[in-house]
């Protein structure tokens, strides 16, 4: 069966988003996400009428959507809270090392732009509110009293992303592989 090449849409989501990871938001301008993607510029504003801030969003939701499919996962089978918390930590940990201990979160990275007009604050608090959310459903299902699982999920997340900032400054995926040690038992 032969698959149909990305869209140039897809293209410069995939593009931004590898490059946000890479660089972070700031880092990754117009003319890196254009040549990453190999899409024209024509393209860019068709499917982003905003630019880079439009493109920003998407990006981060996408992005944001694919940690939805690794929470997903790694809770699917678990017999119980602790355990996918810990798959998840060492997913999140392998996907470190294929980065070289290099990439960030993309969608964390648009954050730092900070301007109403953009939206993007509103987008990424979403984004994070999904996955607790996610996260959260999943601690109920395996047993975590209800008035527990919301604040379990959320202490799971905000380990993940400061755990993710130390190992990038330590260039060590063992501190994702630690939290799992380090969260309270609910």
């Amino acid at each position: 069966m032969n698959e149909a090449a990305p869209s140039s849409r897809d293209r410069l989501i995939a593009a931004a988003a590898r490059l946000f990871r890479q660089r972070g938001y700031h880092g990754a301008g117009i003319a890196d996400i254009l040549a990453e993607s190999g899409a024209p510029r024509s393209s860019l504003y068709h499917h982003f009428p905003n630019g880079k801030a439009d493109l920003g969003r998407a990006a981060a939701e996408w992005a944001g959507a694919g940690m939805l499919r690794i929470i997903d996962d790694s809770f699917a089978n678990a017999p119980d809270y602790a355990t996918g918390a810990a798959t998840l930590c060492h997913k999140l940990a392998k996907f470190f090392d294929i980065s070289d201990h290099r990439d960030g979160c993309p969608v964390s990275s648009v954050l730092y732009e900070d301007t109403e007009e953009t939206g993007l604050r509103q987008a990424v608090d979403t984004i994070f509110e999904g996955w607790i959310a996610a996260t959260a459903a999943h601690a109920r299902r395996l047993g975590v009293p209800a008035e527990k699982a919301g604040e379990a999920a959320e202490t799971l997340l905000m380990a993940i992303q400061g755990a993710w900032i130390l190992a990038r400054a330590r260039r060590s995926s063992d501190v994702l592989r630690s939290i799992p040690g380090r969260l309270p038992e609910v």
